[in-house]
């Protein structure tokens, strides 16, 4: 089990979030905390190499980092809700695309407006993280302009957080649902009391809904951006490899591709796309850092992906 101990969660659900999604609020980008690092090169490239970084612990620390309070209070909150019921309930609200139309750069743009408040590693706006990731796949493997792209584009599902979504469905590691809530989980021991499908007789079972080696295809996973933004792609028929569009929507499931986890749902498709995850994973969190790239002398370059792979204007 990953021991992640649990400190004492200051909130009242009867006053918090209901069931029903209604909630809070935007984020206001006038009162984020951004931290600023050395001003970058013109091309920005992280000198962080995510296969020869030595001090990986200091990494998705949830036991002792300084945002841990803002961490633990997003995943008791998403792991209360998170339920079969809610699950489909977002699919059925967000799944028909007719919300809004616009590019893929303009989403991205949007993510200048969020700080991810499950992340325990970094306090900065997310359209930095997904340049960071970008860069730093392209560093490692300049030959897949689509392996950049995928780095670019797999946040941009948070968007939903500025659609008056809470962070706790939006953001954060994600878990299948209709099936026993496994030992990897983060913070499993002491935020899944109040869940609702936690004592139901086939949910609460090993397999609950499914069957062995059903494959993560056909498993319900927790509603958040991985998976919304996966169906943003396919709906409008991005060309992304298969392999791109499982890191998107694989790649904030830890209990699995780190945890070992669930490993009884899979079938040979997700141990086969399992390494790709696992090699997008590396630059996902270990090019965080303080020092921000130069968005605009990289944005020509990945609007040039954006056109090859995902274009024009899409259906949000």
């Amino acid at each position: 089990m990953l021991h992640t101990p649990c400190i004492q969660v200051v909130l009242s659900f009867q006053s918090l979030y209901p069931l029903t999604p209604h909630l809070p609020r935007h984020q206001d980008s006038s009162s984020m905390k951004i931290i600023m690092g050395p001003d970058p090169s013109l091309v920005y490239r992280p000198d962080i190499d995510p296969d020869d970084v030595t001090d990986k612990e200091k990494y998705r620390n949830y036991t002792n980092g300084p945002l841990q309070e803002r961490v633990l209070n997003t995943y008791t909150l998403m792991h209360t809700y998170q339920s079969v019921e809610f699950v489909k309930h977002k699919n059925a609200k967000w799944c028909s695309f007719n919300h809004k139309q616009m590019s893929i750069m303009e989403a991205l743009n949007m993510l200048d407006d969020l700080v991810d408040e499950s992340d325990p590693d970094v306090d900065f706006p997310n359209s930095y993280h997904a340049y960071q990731t970008a860069e730093g796949i392209r560093k490692k493997h300049s030959d897949k302009g689509w392996f950049q792209l995928v780095g670019l584009l797999h946040d941009i599902g948070k968007i939903l957080s500025l659609y008056n979504e809470p962070q706790w469905c939006v953001v954060g590691d994600t878990f299948p649902v209709g099936c026993k809530f496994q030992d990897s989980i983060v913070f499993q021991d002491c935020t899944f009391e109040k869940n609702p499908d936690n004592k139901h007789s086939e949910y609460s079972t090993k397999y609950g809904t499914y069957t062995p080696q059903c494959g993560l295809d056909n498993v319900l996973m927790s509603w958040g951006h991985d998976e919304y933004m996966y169906k943003v792609l396919k709906f409008n028929n991005c060309s992304l490899p298969a392999e791109g569009f499982y890191m998107i929507r694989f790649h904030s499931f830890y209990p699995w591709h780190t945890g070992g986890d669930y490993m009884h749902l899979c079938d040979k498709k997700d141990l086969r796309m399992l390494p790709w995850v696992q090699e997008f994973n590396k630059f996902d969190l270990y090019t965080k850092t303080e020092d921000m790239p130069d968005v605009e002398s990289l944005r020509p370059y990945y609007q040039s992906l954006i056109d090859k792979y995902c274009p024009g204007i899409l259906s949000w």
